[in-house]
């Protein structure tokens, strides 16, 4: 066949049911259940043919360069696990003309840019794509695929019909390959300013990957906790006010009369002795150590007769108006208590 010859028809299957993209990008396996043979596809991808091979076994059916969404179609194709033959796609892939992707999800950068960053590079100007596959994956990292291995995968998010890593994962392998410090940051930051995940999941993550003894990642991830935790007091001081709630005094440091010092708190109600303490702890080697320090103070101040409600972040952001039933009911059940012990309260 030369390159004027017909394309033999795809059969038995036609390509009616399958994706806009999936009739522009398609592996040299799913081509031959289309009835094209290994060699009718190296006629084809020949120079100067009307096919190229854009990835071990991956077929772009155009010539020209591949637009963005082939890319992440190409490389999802030649990393994801082939089904078994004779096992058929999830029930109403086909239907829904969506691909199913197995054991394969896109991380890094260009997970990123599809969750909607703006300080990551658009699609066109990541050189290499990262693909997150199980750890014992016969796979190499080859022309726009860049292989990343885990020991367990996370459950992939679908944005605009392919599978994404959640945000602190493709942050954490993002950051892996990064020198710049200033990169560094503006991710890290955009992900919290933006709303896209709580600043310890960020730090789990770094953490996990052994990212937290680079310096230029350390820097950063100070000022992501700095930007996490101002954003936890705006949320709780606007948790005070729209719900109603009376105005406690701000950040104190609770002493007993002539004692010892007591503890920092974020907000604190004197007459009810009901204290709220923000949880903004980032899981680091020392948390155990951090949180016996957060429990100690918490006993400590229970067994004076003050009630400590912990509130993180996330619970900030996602129920606040849960948070703000229960700092009111250990307001109106502060009646009910014994008197508290006589606590000096200073400005922290």
């Amino acid at each position: 066949m030369n390159h004027n010859t017909p394309v033999p028809p795809l059969s038995p299957r036609p390509v009616r049911h399958l994706s806009e993209v999936h009739r522009r990008v398609m592996t040299t396996a799913q081509l031959r259940t289309h009835g094209i043979s290994p060699a009718d596809v190296n006629e084809q991808c020949r120079p100067g043919g009307p096919w190229q091979q854009i990835l071990p076994g991956v077929i772009l059916l155009h010539p020209g360069p591949p637009t963005s969404e082939e890319r992440l179609h190409a490389v999802l194709m030649y990393a994801a696990k082939e089904r078994p033959a004779g096992v058929p796609a999830q029930p109403g892939a086909e239907e829904a003309h969506a691909p199913t992707y197995t054991e394969a999800m896109l991380t890094g950068l260009a997970a990123l840019t599809l969750h909607g960053f703006t300080s990551s590079p658009p699609l066109m100007a990541v050189d290499k794509i990262d693909v997150l596959v199980p750890r014992l994956r016969r796979l190499r990292s080859t022309g726009s695929a860049r292989i990343v291995r885990t020991a367990s995968l996370p459950t992939p998010q679908q944005v605009t019909g392919v599978p994404v890593a959640p945000v602190p994962r493709a942050l954490a392998d993002a950051v892996s390959e990064l020198t710049d410090a200033g990169a560094v940051r503006r991710l890290l930051t955009e992900a919290v300013r933006g709303g896209h995940c709580e600043p310890a999941a960020v730090v789990r993550e770094l953490n996990a990957a052994k990212l937290l003894s680079r310096p230029h990642v350390v820097d950063a991830v100070d000022s992501l906790l700095a930007e996490g935790r101002a954003i936890a007091e705006d949320r709780l001081y606007r948790m005070v006010r729209e719900h109603g709630l009376p105005d406690p005094v701000w950040n104190v440091d609770l002493r007993l009369p002539g004692g010892p010092h007591l503890g920092g708190l974020d907000a604190y109600w004197p007459e009810q002795a009901v204290a709220v303490e923000l949880d903004t702890r980032a899981p680091r080697q020392d948390d155990d150590a951090l949180w016996s320090e957060y429990a100690r103070k918490r006993e400590h101040l229970e067994r004076l007769g003050i009630t400590v409600v912990h509130i993180t972040p996330k619970k900030l952001r996602e129920s606040v108006e849960q948070q703000a039933a229960v700092v009111r009911t250990a307001l109106m059940a502060s009646g009910d208590r014994d008197p508290a012990a006589y606590v000096v309260v200073l400005p922290r």
